[in-house]
């Protein structure tokens, strides 16, 4: 079998405390310790398992694990962009963007705050598990929203990731219990608007 690297889990670029008052560490460290390090785990195992299944031709056992691989894969790279999409609070993290960006926000939604209201509904009116997320279409040239069931990852939508909002209960219940809008209020106090310019600029290029 051809030798396969595992994926990494990424250091957390805070820590667990440091999102307070918005997430507790208490979630932080639940969230990335044992939720995405989850994800990690059974990627790479789902991978090994479905390199082995080629090497042998069998079709059946691969398709069987696109599954759990497109479930753990979004899982790994969701969580990978949701970290540095978030900052401690006057430390990198809140206030509105600003640039290009802003720009964009405001020929796209009207204001940001007009922006924000509308992230917020979408998101918060998923049913179950899922991402609210703010995306770059490199065909229309253009931002827009969209929301993902799940772990499914944005690039299946053909967008390019900027922003997302992650609204597994796992990400807020138990600091916010079962009002989700107060934790959709309440994080844009920690969002790092440097790193979605950032990752805007290089989805244009």
């Amino acid at each position: 079998m051809s030798d396969f690297i595992p994926f990494e889990q990424p250091d957390l670029p805070y820590d667990f405390n440091a999102l307070e008052p918005v997430i507790s560490a208490e979630i932080m460290e639940l969230h990335y310790t044992k939720h995405h390090k989850g994800y990690v785990t059974n990627l790479n195992g789902a991978m090994e398992k479905f390199l082995e299944a080629k090497e042998k031709e069998d079709l059946e056992k691969m398709a069987a694990l696109l599954s759990a691989i497109n479930f753990n894969g979004g899982g790994n790279i969701n969580h990978t962009i949701f970290w540095t999409n978030l900052a401690p609070e006057g430390k990198g993290g809140g206030g509105k963007p600003k640039g290009d960006l802003a720009k964009a926000i405001d020929a796209k939604f009207g204001s940001f705050e007009k922006f924000v209201e509308h992230f917020n509904t979408k998101t918060g009116a998923i049913q179950g598990s899922g991402w609210g997320w703010l995306g770059y279409c490199s065909a229309c040239k253009e931002i827009k929203f969209e929301t993902c069931a799940n772990q499914d990852a944005l690039s299946t939508k053909g967008l390019v990731p900027l922003l997302g909002i992650d609204v597994w209960e796992h990400a807020y219940y138990l600091q916010y219990k079962n009002v989700r809008a107060d934790y959709l209020k309440n994080i844009w106090r920690i969002v790092n608007w440097d790193n979605v310019a950032e990752r805007y600029a290089n989805a244009k290029k």
